[in-house]
């Protein structure tokens, strides 16, 4: 009954008129409850139900060839229309430098002996973890063609030249879009688009360049907000809340907030409109997750002011630890070079239509609740727990053992547990030895340094957080790789000539010490050891798994597979790391039997106060219950060998799939739920040399929704199939390949 009356109110409210026509395309719009159009002179009206049968509406128009937002108004309780702002103007500046590869990526490729051509490159550039455009001169022995030039980077705001609007209906939501728009190298349009059942409206730039080698970020607001009975909120990274009144001077350029959870909060008599970046598409890896300030504010004269998301320009260096001199001048030279080598930026290359998005939440109600309802679509920064599965992530150099000796305790509590308890995550699988220890060492000091490893995990898990003391050893079979095992095992990557593969220690068992890939294989299959490509196809990894796809090792099912980060970041793509890791994915399941994609995050220390949540995806490993530390953890290596997880960035969950029947005819069946407004499932298979994969619109689901999909699939000439969801955000969940 309220649905209903509220869709009449929807369509019997007035439509402001003008003197100018609005040249507007209507043919791509299809009108329908709760979701309406309506074109009157000079406004285009959108109006739409949003959560909890709230009424909403944006006027949009064009002024000379500006698009404007007239306003954003909620309805009353009275009925009538309360505008929470009004004339908006869009608020748009890209930042780009030119790409360049590293030596990182080179380095590998040379020591296989394959040559360094133009060809390789150009290829090679894009999938760049090491590189800072916007760091002039830029850290030498970084990258190739040092240094840069003040001249590499523009800074181009948004101009608009636009004089029609389209209209397009997609499912449960409207698209709004106004050509004729350039951004400096970048030319295209500026679309807004509302999703019925929710108070979300997207912000973006749909834009591409034609020019080589880019790499840029993006700002993006809105502005013409008045300052009148407005202030901004937003809390700060110790989750106090703080505010800014205006009343004072005239801000010369935006003012970063380190706000948590990337949210700002327009407050006004009416209303409050929350602004913040997606949850994940908007962050590129990074070796720390220091909060660089993701959201602003703008005073831009006495009575009005702007807000948006950005980026900053350069990383930051993070705060080193170190009770000992040796350790503290160690890590401040880490932290440097973390900071001048390492801010990638997105790629854009030639002719790919990048989107540029800022999203913003319009509710009538106060500035917490908003911030409550916003949260919801990340769980509140949270990994969700799921009933029979444990939240896992993996790959983090924060030098652990090391930094509890020289404090000089295994009691002391390290700031990068309560971040990952924080997040809800129960297993984490550590990567000591990456530049701390002695990891070439090939005896004693290596075995004390992993006894002190393996106290230090046992001492700071418990029964709902376990700490499996993981590597990455990067020796013997090609690349880098992680490796964890059931158990802690006593082993050492060096194998000195007459030295003995295994033998029994005096003080800690049984020992191994691996100098060849052979040594390595027969290591993992004699204590069920678990390895898989470190960050495949960039970085160390650049030519692996690719060059060792004819190996026993790779072929093993002690070869897990492949890793999952957002490595590159490019907003053309619609899947997080499209090409390069769910591309390798799925080449190894063809190349070979079961492959998997692990989620890491490949990071180093981190603090409470990190904004951590955006920048990390995870595993949900069907475990239950969690193992203790002094307990076998065979049910988790086990569970990864048989597939028994799935990689997510947290907003999406599949919680069961299975592929159903027998022979050429059978059924995908998956549970499914999200928050963000669900863009698409896919089928995805293979058979043995190519890829091909059945899209499923859902632009028609609501948000904050679950169902069970069940598609027929033909298993004739496939040898594996696959199935995954992305939402509208960017964000998604990965089931691993099935073989047949």
């Amino acid at each position: 009954m309220r649905q209903t009356l509220v869709t009449l109110v929807l369509f019997l409210l007035p439509l402001s008129s003008g003197s100018a026509v609005l040249n507007c395309d209507m043919s791509s719009y299809q009108e329908q409850q709760g979701l309406r159009a309506r074109l009157d002179n000079d406004t285009l009206s959108v109006l739409w139900t949003g959560e909890r049968g709230s009424s909403l509406r944006l006027d949009f128009g064009i002024d000379g060839t500006q698009p404007v937002i007239r306003q954003m108004a909620v309805r009353g309780p009275d009925w009538s229309w309360k505008p929470v702002a009004t004339g908006l103007k869009p608020d748009f500046l890209v930042t780009s430098g030119v790409r360049r590869i590293s030596h990182q990526q080179l380095n590998p490729i040379r020591d296989l002996g394959q040559p360094i051509t133009p060809a390789v490159i150009e290829k090679e550039k894009w999938k760049v973890f090491w590189d800072a455009p916007l760091r002039v001169p830029g850290l030498e022995g970084v990258n190739t063609d040092l240094p840069r030039r003040d001249d590499e980077i523009r800074r181009s705001p948004a101009t608009y030249n636009a004089t029609s609007c389209k209209v397009t209906t997609d499912g449960a939501r409207i698209e709004v879009s106004f050509p004729g728009l350039s951004m400096g190298i970048f030319s295209g349009r500026l679309q807004y688009t509302v999703y019925r059942g929710t108070n979300l409206i997207r912000q973006e730039v749909i834009a591409k360049t034609d020019e080589p080698s880019v790499a840029y970020k993006y700002r993006a607001g809105l502005k013409g907000f008045t300052t009148e009975g407005s202030r901004v909120r937003w809390r700060d990274t110790s989750r106090a809340w703080q505010k800014y009144e205006f009343g004072g001077a005239v801000n010369e350029g935006p003012v970063a907030l380190r706000a948590r959870n990337r949210l700002g909060l327009i407050e006004t008599p009416n209303g409050t409109l929350a602004f913040f970046p997606p949850s994940h598409k908007f962050f590129w890896a990074r070796e720390i997750e220091l909060n660089l300030g993701y959201v602003w504010y703008r005073m831009d004269n006495e009575g009005s002011f702007s807000a948006g998301v950005r980026h900053a320009d350069y990383e930051e260096m993070f705060r080193p630890y170190g009770v000992s001199d040796e350790l503290w001048g160690k890590r401040v030279n880490q932290s440097r070079r973390f900071a001048l080598g390492n801010f990638a930026m997105y790629n854009a290359p030639p002719g790919t239509w990048q989107r540029m998005a800022a999203y913003f939440y319009l509710s009538p109600a106060s500035g917490e609740e908003a911030q409550r309802a916003v949260l919801a679509f990340t769980h509140n920064d949270q990994f969700k727990p799921l009933k029979g599965y444990q939240v896992s992530v993996s790959h983090f150099h924060t030098h652990f053992a090391e930094q509890l000796l020289d404090a000089g305790t295994l009691d002391f509590r390290p700031p990068w547990l309560p971040a990952f308890r924080a997040l809800g995550i129960n297993i984490a699988m550590m990567s000591d030895f990456h530049g701390d220890g002695t990891p070439d060492d090939s005896g004693d000091i290596r075995y004390n340094d992993l006894d002190s490893y393996f106290k230090a995990c046992a001492r700071h898990s418990d029964r709902d957080f376990l700490l499996m003391p993981g590597e990455e050893p990067n020796a013997h079979i090609g690349g880098h790789y992680t490796a964890v095992f059931p158990k802690p095992v006593y082993w050492t990557k060096v194998r000195p000539a007459g030295q003995p593969f295994v033998e029994d220690h005096p003080k800690f068992g049984k020992v191994y010490r691996t100098g060849s890939a052979k040594d390595m294989l027969d290591l993992l299959e004699l204590e069920q050891g678990l390895i898989w490509q470190a960050h495949p196809r960039t970085k160390g990894s650049t030519p692996y798994p690719d060059a060792i796809r004819e190996t026993a090792h790779f072929n093993s099912d002690r070869y897990l597979g492949g890793a999952y980060q957002s490595l590159p970041a490019d907003l053309s793509e619609k899947r997080i790391c499209e090409a390069r890791c769910i591309g390798v994915l799925d080449d190894m399941n063809n190349w070979s039997g079961p492959k998997y994609l692990v989620s890491e995050g490949d990071t180093y220390m981190k603090f409470p106060e990190d904004e951590i949540y955006g920048e990390l995806l995870v595993n949900y490993i069907k475990v239950d219950p969690l193992p203790r530390f002094n307990e076998d953890w065979s049910p988790i290596t086990r569970a990864m060998r048989a597939g028994d997880f799935f990689v997510t960035s947290g907003e999406v969950l599949i919680s069961e799939y299975a592929v159903e029947g027998s022979g050429d005819n059978r059924t995908i069946s998956a549970q499914v739920e999200w928050t963000f407004p669900l863009d698409f499932v896919e089928v995805v298979w293979g058979d043995g040399k190519t890829v091909n994969r059945q899209i499923i619109s859902t632009t028609d689901l609501a948000p904050h929704s679950s169902k069970r999909f069940r598609i027929p699939i033909r298993t004739q000439g496939k040898k594996w199939v696959r199935f995954a969801a992305f939402d509208s955000a960017g964000n998604g969940a990965l089931a691993q390949p099935v073989h047949f």
